[in-house]
């Protein structure tokens, strides 16, 4: 492709590259930089790729997009943003596949995946269509799954996952997209038909320092969409719509909306209610227990709703759709009486909602098995403790993903968050050895939550992943006969 295709749409201050050479390939990391590339020095937050640039060149790079006039003698271009500028290549790169699709993006703290999950499933087996997924678990195309490293990929990696969307005849996306893929403008320049906002609690203020900053970093969403599809009982939605120009869609228990759910019954099997929207009422059934659940389904029903999809037909598919996996499901613990379960929850606010969930069936007592990540916001992780200090009978504190910081240093910020509780508490540093302890210690009828890590099968240890499914972990234990 020429130089002048590649950047159509992106703003040029100065550069000295001929706009008619060919170039082979693009690339932003100099490491994978191969002969005939345009290599793109994006400003980042941990490094600036401008320092890279002699070794993209030294490998071979025909040209350099920049921010700044390079210091070597190379072919350059220089605009005001790489970062957006790589997002616009990749769209020319890979032939704009977003606009040959329909696109569904969900963002929010909390049910993400759960959405994308029921979204998905609704739309193959309503409409039958071939769907494309991207999101914290996996990626997938069809029934076809793509291992995936963050929920958003960085920009030209996401236009190239769309092409291969596309290519292998998926009419529809559904995907996660994190306030940092919004922020960063992973997803820059994608329209999206529906956008949907799940709610806004505590989480990435590493990142963010503010929930107002947090907020606003999904509020780009609204402003790329068709239509909003909306909890109006979050305090936060009114903030999010302050800039949006897309038609909205309003769901809720509580508020006046669009789509509201009445009759809410919960049950250790799922959630019952009727979907309200207009003059029509329908009885709506999920096989996944939780409060919480109340609201995945329905930004899930609103969603289908502005894609032409009946209440109805949502309905029967809703109540055959399978466990989501990593969301409250059942470990299996043959010949054991106690009860094992994982859930994705890391915030504390979903820490909240899976232990209330698990508390409404639990006949006896509610164990949470829990950590926080390192490198990430400090200020949630006594909130972790004071939601496991609430919620359950007894917790076992202990590692989630420390990263380059030391465990032991986390666990001591999560501890204050028990203070004043009579709630008992035990800490195990290494988190196999903390769920082997909390299943030699489990009374009858317990419940045995393991919070943080049923969407991932890995441990993050010096930037070095392990890999750990608390599945396996589990069923190998019971395997050695404890």
């Amino acid at each position: 492709m020429k130089l002048r295709e590649l950047l159509a749409g992106v703003p040029i201050c100065a550069g000295s590259a001929d706009l008619e050479m060919e170039i082979s390939g693009v690339s932003y990391d100099s490491r994978t930089t191969r002969p005939g590339d345009l290599f793109v020095a994006m400003t980042g937050f941990a490094t600036d790729g401008h320092q890279y640039i002699a070794k993209a060149l030294a490998n071979g790079a025909a040209a350099v997009l920049c921010q700044r006039r390079p210091a070597e003698v190379c072919a350059y271009v220089q605009t005001e943003d790489s970062r957006r500028a790589l997002a616009v290549i990749g769209g020319n790169w890979f032939g704009h596949p977003a606009e040959e699709m329909t696109m569904i993006a969900v963002t929010g703290t909390c049910g993400k995946t759960t959405t994308t999950y029921l979204l998905k499933a609704i739309l193959e087996q309503a409409r039958g269509v071939k769907v494309g997924l991207i999101g914290t678990n996996q990626n997938m195309i069809g029934s076809d799954v793509i291992p995936t490293e963050r929920t958003t990929p960085e920009s030209f990696e996401v236009q190239k996952l769309f092409r291969e969307m596309a290519d292998a005849g998926c009419t529809h996306v559904v995907m996660e997209t994190s306030s940092h893929a919004l922020y960063l403008d992973r997803v820059y320049g994608v329209r999206y038909d529906v956008g949907i906002f799940t709610n806004l609690t505590q989480d990435h203020l590493d990142f963010h320092k503010t929930m107002e900053n947090y907020c606003d970093a999904k509020a780009i969403l609204f402003r790329n969409c068709v239509t909003g599809v909306v909890n109006a009982d979050d305090p936060w939605t009114p903030r999010l719509l302050k800039d949006a120009d897309c038609k909205v869609m309003t769901y809720a228990e509580q508020a006046d909306a669009d789509l509201r759910a009445e009759n809410i019954v919960l049950s250790a099997g799922g959630i019952a209610f009727d979907a309200v929207s207009g003059a029509e009422r329908v009885p709506i059934r999920v096989n996944i227990p939780g409060g919480f659940m109340v609201y995945n389904t329905l930004d899930v029903l609103g969603a289908a709703l502005a894609l032409g999809i009946s209440l109805k037909e949502s309905a029967a598919v809703l109540a055959k759709v399978p466990h989501v996996k990593g969301r409250v499901e059942i470990v299996p613990t043959p010949g054991k009486d106690y009860t094992i379960l994982i859930d994705y929850a890391h915030t504390p606010d979903s820490m909240v909602n899976v232990l209330q969930t698990v508390k409404e069936f639990a006949k006896g007592r509610t164990v949470a098995v829990f950590g926080c990540g390192g490198d990430r916001d400090r200020t949630k992780r006594p909130l972790m403790g004071k939601a496991a200090a609430d919620w359950s009978d007894f917790a076992v504190v202990t590692t989630d993903n420390p990263r380059t910081e030391e465990p032991e240093a986390i666990i001591a910020d999560i501890l204050p968050g028990f203070d004043g509780s009579a709630t008992p508490y035990h800490v195990v540093v290494d988190r196999i050895e903390a769920i082997h302890w909390a299943m030699d210690h489990a009374e009858t009828d317990d419940v045995i939550v393991l919070c943080g890590k049923g969407h991932e099968t890995y441990q993050e240890v010096n930037h070095v992943k392990h890999h750990m499914d608390e599945r396996e972990i589990v069923a190998d234990y019971l395997s050695s006969g404890r």
